[in-house]
């Protein structure tokens, strides 16, 4: 059996003993798992969406080996969906052993020129392009269900100062007048962004490759920031989706359970298993339970355990 690893409960702050060969986290599923809530005070809803935050930032944390099926199945129907056949699926067990696999595949700054170029294109554009496009296409079908007016599209403001709403401990902001969406952005997007992009994603993705750039991938269960949000929104009655965003989403959303980061290829989809461990510390002064990776606070199952300075 694995060593155990370390997670800061986000309710507690206090760090829980979770073994990577045996846990089972809780999963919750994005669609039916829970009951959609119609009514109750904005406290009563955040408490609710705090609760949908903190499974789902186990799910990001998780050490369980990945549910390589689900993972294939998902990630088959989003190719699908850029109309393109099941790939080969090749699994590995840390990013640094993608590297090799994905040498020459298209980095961000490619995929952006492109899209730029304005002469006529001679190839078509890489998978990795149309799968950006489509999720950014399938975030502002999602918020076009939202009835408020949803921050994820454009900056809230306040309707006197139209300065933007300050970032409070949720309990201040709704008792001073924040309105309930503007707190949901900020302690379920933003703050989960924060946690699995600026405290994991980002260090780890250094570690890999320095200053060279790396071919665009997605993260498997460190996209759930996202994910989580409209996850949120639905489940609280505070969003009503058309039937094919929501199938959408849920794809997503089964693929960030099942699997950690992936690189999509025109013929072959690399695959990372999720991580051996993982030991996260709470960020100091942060208003929504942020968390960051401890110093070699990752380990993968082939051994790597990236290193960085803060």
């Amino acid at each position: 059996m694995s060593a155990p690893t370390r997670r800061v409960d986000a309710a507690t702050s206090t760090p829980r003993p979770v073994d990577a060969a045996t846990s089972t986290p809780r999963r919750v599923h994005a669609a039916t798992s829970a009951p959609a809530v119609r009514g109750g005070n904005p406290h009563e809803l955040w408490q609710q969406a705090v609760r949908i935050r903190r499974d789902w930032l186990d799910q990001a944390l998780c050490t369980e080996p990945a549910d390589r099926a689900t993972a294939e199945r998902c990630l088959t129907a989003l190719y699908a969906r850029a109309s393109r056949p099941r790939p080969r699926f090749v699994w590995v067990d840390s990013p640094v052993q993608a590297l090799p696999l994905i040498a020459g595949w298209p980095t961000l700054d490619q995929l952006f020129a492109h899209v730029r170029d304005p002469r006529p294109r001679r190839t078509p554009a890489p998978l990795a392009g149309d799968i950006a496009v489509m999720s950014s296409q399938l975030r502002g079908a999602l918020s076009a269900g939202v009835p408020h007016t949803d921050p994820e599209l454009s900056p809230a403001r306040t309707s006197r100062t139209k300065e933007a709403w300050p970032e409070l401990p949720p309990g201040r902001a709704l008792d001073s007048g924040v309105p309930l969406g503007v707190v949901l952005h900020q302690g379920v997007r933003t703050a989960l962004h924060r946690s699995l992009a600026h405290g994991y994603r980002q260090p780890v993705r250094a570690a890999l490759a320095g200053d060279a750039p790396v071919p665009v991938c997605w993260y498997g269960q460190q996209d759930a920031s996202w994910i989580a949000y409209y996850d949120v929104l639905r489940r609280l009655g505070l969003a009503r989706y058309g039937p094919d965003e929501a199938r959408h989403l849920d794809l997503w959303a089964d693929l960030a359970r099942s699997c950690g980061w992936w690189w999509p290829g025109e013929d072959v989809c690399v695959v990372v298993d999720r991580p051996e461990a993982i030991h996260v510390e709470p960020v100091p002064g942060t208003a929504h339970e942020q968390v960051r990776l401890a110093p070699r606070g990752v380990r993968h199952r082939d051994g790597w355990q990236p290193s960085w300075h803060r």
